[in-house]
């Protein structure tokens, strides 16, 4: 569709699309479902549990680790090695602190979302540090099930944690984008999640729009690193056809992205979109230079995005069967 003479709101916010597509838009943040009655007092409990498994972790002490899990509940190492119940997941762990005097372990959690009022996911990496030896980090998923009041897991799986490849040197100053976002206006809502690939050489992305309450488009994009043309570059599309790139450069705490598209009518479009970072939980957006169809554009004047959740704390808590 032409990007001029908006007469309506959605034509209003399908101009802001066409800028927000061409650049680094994300993936659908996760949200609490809607049966969920209180979900600030369910992440508080988990919270809580986690750090009551860190702290009997590092004691050593198995059957409280154990206690944890529900009388099903799987653990699966990195190796794949897989134990089955709690009765079994705590003869394990007698035998492996037995083995391993001192363990220390630490978690930070990257996302953490709840399917039901009674299921949770959660997503991060867990570090157990050896006495006088190099620290060992894992990925791991776990899922919780809710009994009575309180949260059992259900399933913890551990993988190692990948190698990082040497693009990420070169994409790490957009680290602070990684996690939700939400630019909200009275006409539209864009939600936004930025996630790495698996061994960080890319930024993986998707994102939703909804126009007054309905969705009206999604798509996916990727950021990385050109080692050819030594520069950063994206590649975004869209669900009604367009597709897209984008050259970066940064210059102090602002990233310009001189980007072009094509609509899914054939129509090229193009803009400098420029993201300024503001602190952890903020950035502004604003993209000027706007042409569609050989025809300039006004200007997207600032706005501000915010995170969905305050960023993420290094902090100690989590999971395992390290």
């Amino acid at each position: 569709m032409a990007l001029r003479n908006y007469e309506h709101p959605e034509e209003r916010a399908m101009a802001k699309i066409l800028v927000i597509v061409t650049i680094l838009v994300a993936i659908l943040a996760p949200a609490a479902s809607e049966g969920q009655q209180n979900p600030t007092a369910d992440e508080d409990a988990i919270k809580q549990a986690v750090q009551s498994y860190v702290e009997a972790y590092n004691r050593g002490d198995a059957a409280a680790v154990a206690a944890h899990w529900s009388d099903d509940g799987e653990y699966v190492s990195p190796s794949g090695e897989s134990f089955k119940g709690r009765k079994k997941i705590e003869a394990a762990l007698k035998a492996f602190f037995k083995e391993n005097q001192g363990l220390q372990l630490q978690v930070t959690t990257a996302s953490l979302t709840f399917p039901s009022r009674t299921r949770a996911a959660e997503t991060g990496t867990a570090v157990v540090t050896r006495p006088g030896q190099t620290p060992e980090e894992t990925r791991y998923a776990a899922t919780y099930v809710k009994k009575g009041a309180q949260w059992k897991l259900t399933s913890v799986k551990e993988e190692e944690a990948p190698v990082i490849a040497p693009s990420y040197e070169h994409l790490k100053d957009l680290e602070w984008l990684i996690g939700e976002w939400t630019d909200t206006d009275e006409h539209s809502t864009v939600e936004t999640t930025y996630q790495w690939a698996r061994d960080k050489s890319f930024i993986t992305s998707s994102f939703t729009v909804n126009v007054q309450g309905r969705l009206n488009i999604e798509g996916a994009q990727v950021i990385g690193w050109d080692p050819v043309k030594k520069t950063i570059r994206s590649w975004v599309f869209d669900s009604h056809g367009g597709f897209g790139e984008g050259v970066w450069t940064k210059q102090g705490n602002q990233w310009q992205a001189k980007s072009s598209i094509v609509l899914a009518s054939g129509e090229k479009a193009s803009a400098i979109n420029i993201f300024t970072h503001v602190d952890d939980n903020t950035f502004t957006f604003q993209s000027i230079g706007r042409e569609a169809g050989g025809e300039l554009l006004p200007n997207i004047e600032e706005v501000t995005v915010v995170r969905k959740q305050p960023a993420p704390q290094p902090a100690t808590s989590k999971r395992g069967g390290r």
